[in-house]
């Protein structure tokens, strides 16, 4: 059995599309659909079983046998940026991802879990898997921070495979559910469909309107990543998630606009707006994995440029 946490979310659904399409669907999902608008991304998926997130800890802190499990991508986190409820954050995503590594060394899975390139802060030192680069700016960037942190204190302890993926911009299908913290294609998809506007940022930190750099990456190459990893269980450490080319939002409106133009036949326009104030000093204007370690580690897969991944995206979206 593989176990999904966050398997409603948007890498864990892709993820399991992606198992699907290899003939796995001896498949435990694990999450927590409050928000019950995300079953439409478990609807068309092939899974045995369904916990929920606090039954699921229930079973894992009174070590009950679930049977054979092979690995554990655990993808299922609060991930918003604006939450500062430290004690809740700490709970959510540290405490739950050191229960869950602790239980997986016992059951002999492999553990494959999502960090966040949010550990990097504004990026000041660059976006390399060292120490150095690190400096989380909210409570979201330090519970994956420190939670990297105690994996690396366990270097050299590990009995079995434990991956920590540092995701970067990730995009694509089966996001709809993530309200504002949805993708820029998908803000500027929508934008286009109500009165043909994309609406980006003015110029800040140096950067002119729309210039602001970001390490886009579509959600099937990530899902990808997750199994080359599954496959190859002997690989273990901390890797960056992202394509290693920054592309502006400027040109993630143009693909939209161009598939618009194509598809559509309208004639859209970019408008700036200014840049909020509350995000003066706390936003990432620049982010660029760098993938050496990944690469080092034997993937050796392209990833979807801006064009691609955005017109795959809306073919999706838009139903083409």
């Amino acid at each position: 059995m593989i176990i999904v946490t966050g398997g409603a979310g948007l890498i864990g659904s892709n993820l399991i599309e992606q198992l699907n399409l290899r003939g796995h669907t001896d498949i435990l999902v694990v999450d927590h659909l409050k928000n019950g608008q995300k079953m439409h991304n478990l609807a068309d998926l092939h899974i045995r079983d369904y916990l929920d997130r606090d039954d699921f800890m229930a079973k894992i802190q009174a070590n009950q046998d679930l049977g054979h499990v092979s690995a554990v991508f655990h993808l299922g986190a609060c991930s918003a940026t604006t939450e500062w409820d430290g004690q809740f954050m700490m709970r959510n995503n540290f405490e739950y991802s050191k229960q869950l590594l602790d239980w997986c060394q016992r059951v002999n899975a492999s553990y494959i879990y999502a960090s966040s390139a949010s550990v990097y802060g504004l990026g000041k030192h660059g976006f390399s898997e060292q120490r150095h680069c690190e400096l989380p700016i909210n409570m979201y960037a330090y519970s994956k921070f420190q939670f990297d942190q105690y994996v690396r204190s366990l270097q050299g302890r590990l009995r079995h495979q434990v991956v920590g993926l540092r995701y970067f911009n990730v995009y694509g299908p089966r996001e709809a559910h993530k309200g504002s913290m949805s993708s820029t294609a998908f803000h500027f998809n929508r934008q286009l469909q109500n009165d043909g506007i994309c609406r980006l940022f003015e110029g800040t930190d140096g950067y002119a309107n729309g210039e602001q750099l970001r390490d886009f990456v579509y959600v099937a190459d990530c899902a990808k990543v997750n199994l080359w990893f599954m496959d190859h269980a002997h690989v273990s450490g901390i890797f960056n998630l992202g394509t290693g080319q920054a592309h502006s939002f400027n040109q993630v409106a143009n693909a939209v606009i161009a598939w618009h133009k194509q598809h559509r036949q309208t004639d859209n326009r970019i408008e700036y707006i200014p840049f909020p104030a509350h995000l003066k000093g706390a936003y990432q204007s620049y982010t660029q994995a760098d993938i050496s370690a990944l690469r080092q580690a034997g993937y050796g897969e392209r990833f979807m440029t801006v064009d691609e991944g955005v017109s795959a995206y809306l073919d999706w979206l838009n139903r083409v």
